[in-house]
């Protein structure tokens, strides 16, 4: 079948096979081309480099790019886990579902071990099995089962609580009272004015149940139960502050509230790994990424027409950066860097103990000339203030559509690649 994009109330509903996995060869391509090191020796090599390597919430996003870049650029035998849905002969399926099957088959072509796990990351039964496939793939690696890394990466809308049973469901809402901002159509262009109620109580412990860290620090008691940890395992997962034009709805929001519990669980985590390992330093981290467009970005008020003048100046500078970028820089200069960029021990962190990968996102010259651009930004000049077709090619290439050398009126199976 001949596969288009549809979109319905700023939400692509399917994806495409073909773009999906040529789009993750060409992260797969940054990240090799990133790492060639002029004196010839692999990433693998360098002291510390991760070679075991488990990324929860390894389908798409950050978390995609994540596992590309421990595997591609250090070698690392990987496993990571999602839930999404196949593709059949009559309909396409995630866009994740696609990328997975991609990683796994460029893994194999590059003599890398790889599982993926299908299913609920929050399930105690998932746990489990992710330990299990990190001894298999340690063995076919021919190394030791014990995790260097954990990415912590979930964007779920909905976690059921193992012990409980309880569904909770998370919302993007302010506190207190509605928010209202500009927003921009994605199909249109068209600037609009949306509002969003305040979150209850209630949605927003919900919201901190599932994004918050509860899971991940259920995550590293599992795998710590297991014997899988050492003083050199490191964790992380990652969040997002952004502007205070956008902290209504975001860093003091309900999602806010997740985020902040997120880093709670990093302290959380330090201080038992601490205990159960003998050991004084962090293992865990919050990294604070950049912006950039997911699936969900186009329908949370503000964001799209930030973003899109965020990228025009940042472009316009060579600042731009992607998810691949940002998890190159992650790995590269901050979790694993050489004795050549290391100049101090341990990980550069703020004042807060957090990763900042938004350092070039929050740079002063940046959020100035943003600023001035959103107060002028009218239907008329947005073209001329904002990237909005680079906004669009990033939310349609994280479905696979808009990739270059994919011809998309061809026929595509969609339940393969």
């Amino acid at each position: 079948m001949v596969l288009k994009p549809q979109i319905r109330n700023e939400i692509c509903l399917n994806s495409h096979p073909k773009g999906c996995a040529q789009a993750l060869v060409n992260q797969i391509q940054y990240v090799r081309n990133s790492f060639k090191s002029g004196s010839g020796a692999p990433a693998s090599a360098h002291k510390g480099a991760p070679r075991l390597v488990l990324v929860v919430g390894s389908s798409t996003g950050y978390g995609l790019a994540s596992r590309i870049t421990a595997a591609f650029g250090y070698g690392a035998a990987t496993v990571g886990l999602s839930l999404e849905k196949a593709g059949t002969a009559t309909k396409a399926g995630t866009p994740g579902w696609y990328n997975n099957r991609a990683f796994e088959l460029e893994a194999a072509g590059m003599g890398l071990a790889a599982q993926t796990l299908n299913g609920d990351a929050y399930a105690d039964e998932l746990k489990i099995q992710a330990i299990e496939a990190l001894k298999v793939v340690a063995a076919q690696a021919g190394i030791q089962s014990q995790v260097d890394l954990i990415v912590y990466s979930l964007a779920s809308p909905v976690r059921t609580d193992p012990q409980s049973g309880v569904l909770y469901r998370s919302v993007i809402k302010p506190l207190q009272q509605a928010y209202t901002g500009k927003t921009v159509h994605l199909l249109t262009g068209e600037i609009i004015e949306k509002s969003v109620a305040p979150a209850t109580a209630e949605e927003v412990a919900a919201t901190v149940k599932v994004m918050g860290g509860e899971d991940w620090e259920r995550w590293i008691d599992a795998l710590d139960a297991a014997g899988m940890l050492s003083t050199d395992t490191k964790t992380v997962a990652y969040t997002y502050i952004g502007p205070s034009l956008s902290w209504a709805i975001y860093k003091n929001g309900s999602i806010g509230q997740a985020k902040a519990d997120l880093e709670r669980a990093a302290q959380a985590i330090n201080a038992k790994l601490a205990q159960s390992l003998g050991q004084s330093k962090p293992f865990a981290w919050v990294s604070v990424n950049k912006a950039v467009v997911t699936r969900a970005s186009a329908v949370i008020p503000i964001i799209p027409l930030y973003i899109s003048c965020l990228f025009k100046v940042m472009k316009e500078k060579g600042l731009h950066e992607g998810c691949i970028e940002q998890m190159v820089r992650l790995f590269r200069d901050r979790l694993y860097r050489t004795e050549a960029l290391a100049g101090s021990e341990g990980v550069l962190v703020d004042s807060e103990g957090r990763i900042r990968l938004d350092d070039w996102e929050m740079r002063e010259d940046v959020q100035q000339e943003v600023r001035e651009r959103m107060e002028k930004i009218t239907q008329e000049n947005l073209a001329e203030l904002c990237d909005l077709a680079g906004f669009r090619h990033d939310f349609l290439e994280a479905h696979g559509f808009d990739v270059p050398g994919i011809d998309y009126e061809a026929e595509v199976d969609p339940s393969g690649i």
